[in-house]
Order: C-alpha cells, then sequence, then structure tokens
C-alpha cells in the first residue's frame, strides 16, 4: 500500500508516495534523485549508505522511509552551503583520500557525526568511528589523515 510522507532533507520538507517497504536509501535515491548515498551492500555491512539523521551517522539502507517523517536527514548533498565544500569535503580531496569515490560519501558523513559529538577526536576514535565504512581503493591511511587535518581545521 502506498503513503504520502513528508520527508525532511537536507533542511527540505518534501513530499513522497511510498510503500511500506521501501527503505530510505530507496527513496533518497529514486524518489529524490539524491544519488550521493550509494548502495552497496543493502545489508547494512559496508557503510555506504551512510547518511545523518538527527545529527547521527545511520544506514540508509536499513531504515524504512516511512519510519523517518518529522526527522531530520542530511545526505552529502546537504554538506555544501553556498557553493562552498564541508571542510570534511576539502580536506578528503586535498589529501588524496577519494580514489574511486563511492565509499566517499558515507565516511564523509560518518566522520562528520563524529567530529560534531567529539571534534578533538583522537586518531583511534577517528578509526573506530570508520570501522563500518569499507573502502576498497586507499587503504584508510589518507582517510584517516584527512578526517585529523579536518577536525583541526574545524
Amino acid at each position: 500500500m502506498k503513503k504520502l510522507i513528508q520527508l525532511n532533507v537536507n533542511g527540505d520538507t518534501r513530499e513522497v508516495i511510498v510503500e511500506d517497504h521501501y527503505t530510505l536509501l530507496q527513496v533518497l535515491r529514486t524518489e529524490m534523485g539524491l544519488t550521493g548515498t550509494k548502495r552497496g551492500c543493502d545489508h547494512g555491512a559496508c557503510g555506504a549508505c551512510t547518511v545523518l539523521v538527527e545529527g547521527k551517522a545511520m544506514l540508509s539502507c536499513c531504515l524504512l522511509a516511512v519510519e523517518m517523517p518529522g526527522r531530520k536527514i542530511e545526505t552529502i548533498e546537504g554538506l555544501t552551503g553556498g557553493g562552498q565544500l564541508h571542510p570534511l569535503q576539502r580536506s578528503f580531496i586535498d589529501n588524496g583520500a577519494i580514489q574511486c569515490g563511492f565509499c566517499t560519501p558515507g565516511m564523509i558523513l560518518t566522520a562528520k557525526a563524529l567530529l560534531d559529538e567529539n571534534p578533538k577526536a583522537t586518531e583511534e576514535e577517528i578509526k573506530r568511528s570508520l570501522g563500518g565504512n569499507y573502502c576498497r581503493c586507499t587503504g584508510y591511511n589518507q582517510i584517516i589523515d584527512a578526517v585529523k587535518k579536518a577536525a583541526a581545521a574545524m
């Protein structure tokens, strides 16, 4: 059965028609055209679909869209303000933490949730926070360095 729901995504309230079983990932990508949120494993194991819900990093492939009305959702597209990259985005570029880019949105949003809660996160805390996000290209050193440098700049 289809339902009309309102979702607050990146500061905008949007109405979408969904079925009860649609995941937030499906709705973001197919109904809203926000393809920065990546579809990886569909089982909550890779972190590619990470978004922020009320400021917390969450796996959108494991969330039902019908449970999201009234909650603030932020995707990678919502990070740029006034045409400027977020310091984490800039740091990922400057520090070679992006190769194929598939994991990047999830990594950046996970790091943002961590740094919003703990701006002086240690390297160990950064590693622990990013533990659920998989990258097959960079080997993680550049990603961790990018998060540390962004934290210092923020």
